[in-house]
């Protein structure tokens, strides 16, 4: 199991945190409701959604991972980080899933009306391993997914029922497999000779973007990123503006947006963005990005920035661009010093928590908007 990482700095901290066994409250406590941006002139998109306050809790509280219709999903700041799943209306907890020994809990979790998929990873010590689960969200009741092919790397791109992870095969070629989370029907959508593998999946409503890194370790590293439609279909490559350090993006009806940074850039914290509307059609640049935040949801394609002011002190921003606009909308803006998680998207919402941590006594704030 290989291990790739950014340098994420806070956000590290709060995406590795959690929540207690306690379903959040439907009314969360009251706080300042981010005022929206007013559309750029000359775009045609339309208005900016309202953000709604979902959750508050202390830095070592409760944290949200995602909410469906029917259900929350939060994570405990245990070392394992226990995941509670509970039933919206009621309140009432389906499911608690405490990792094994020596596991740690992953994010995403998987969600439908009736199943989740929640994935445990052991990465230190001589023996990593990742452990996938389905829950029966009427029974509570857990079973290994056996039909699926198993799961070799930590990352799953999930888009309500639909993910993509990776998977080595007999042949021990990384194969990048799409599977439905009801059915458990699955196919593979390419595979990389070993040492080369795949990464980075992306879900939207319509296509699986992913990273394929050719060479890893060597002079001759290259990264690339791909897309292919849901449907069925052959990848097919994402030019790129500069041959080999893609690192990750997000396609929405036939519109790509993506980031590169090179492997031996000091700043792998922050990379150039890039939009192209079709494969054939130019790119465009976007500025520069919180690398390994673009995300579907919707019709939209989001990401986050982050500005450093003279004293230090970083402000944070997401903004969201589809098919048709002239410039990227600013969504939100935080407040200097204000840390956000990478956003998540569940039936067309997104969600990202924000982290007061100048304050006293610090604390999170989950925030969604209906796209």
């Amino acid at each position: 199991m290989r291990r790739r990482t950014v340098a994420v700095g806070t956000l590290l901290l709060l995406t590795v945190a959690g929540c207690s066994s306690n379903p959040p409250e439907s009314s969360p406590a009251p706080s300042s409701t981010p005022t929206p941006t007013p559309t750029p002139p000359g775009d045609t998109g339309t208005a900016l959604p309202a953000w709604a306050n979902v959750l508050r809790q202390p830095v070592d509280g409760q944290h949200l991972v995602t909410q469906h219709r029917k259900y929350v999903v939060t994570r405990g700041s245990d070392e394992a980080g226990t995941t509670t799943i509970a039933d919206r209306a009621g309140k009432r907890v389906v499911v608690r899933h405490v990792p094994a020994t020596g596991f740690v809990a992953q994010s995403p979790v998987v969600i439908d009306d009736r199943w989740a998929l929640i994935e445990d990873i052991r990465s230190d010590g001589p023996d990593p391993q990742i452990k996938v689960l389905r829950y029966d969200l009427t029974t509570g009741k857990a079973t290994a997914p056996t039909a699926l092919p198993p799961v070799s790397e930590p990352e799953i791109g999930a888009y309500d029922g639909t993910f993509a992870y990776s998977s080595t095969d007999p042949k021990n070629r990384s194969c990048l497999i799409v599977a439905e989370l009801a059915t458990l029907k699955s196919r593979t959508v390419t595979c990389v000779a070993a040492p080369g593998y795949v990464a980075d999946p992306v879900v939207s409503a319509d296509t699986v973007t992913f990273s394929e890194i050719i060479a890893p370790e060597t002079a001759r590293r290259c990264k690339r990123i791909l897309t292919a439609p849901l449907a069925g279909g052959a990848a097919q490559p994402v030019p790129a503006a500069t041959n080999c350090i893609q690192w990750s993006g997000a396609t929405v009806r036939g519109a790509t947006v993506w980031s590169e940074v090179g492997a031996a850039d000091p700043d792998q914290y922050q990379s150039k963005a890039y939009v192209r509307e079709s494969g054939d059609s130019p790119a465009r640049p976007l500025g520069t990005v919180v690398t390994d935040t673009i995300l579907a949801c919707g019709n939209w394609i989001l990401w986050e920035t982050r500005t450093v002011g003279s004293s230090g002190e970083e402000t944070y921003q997401i903004h969201r661009w589809r098919s048709g606009l002239s410039t990227p909308q600013r969504l939100y803006a935080a407040e200097p010093g204000v840390a956000l998680t990478p956003m998540t998207c569940q039936d067309s919402t997104v969600y990202v928590e924000a982290a007061y941590l100048a304050s006293t006594p610090t604390y999170t704030e989950t925030i969604s908007a209906a796209l």
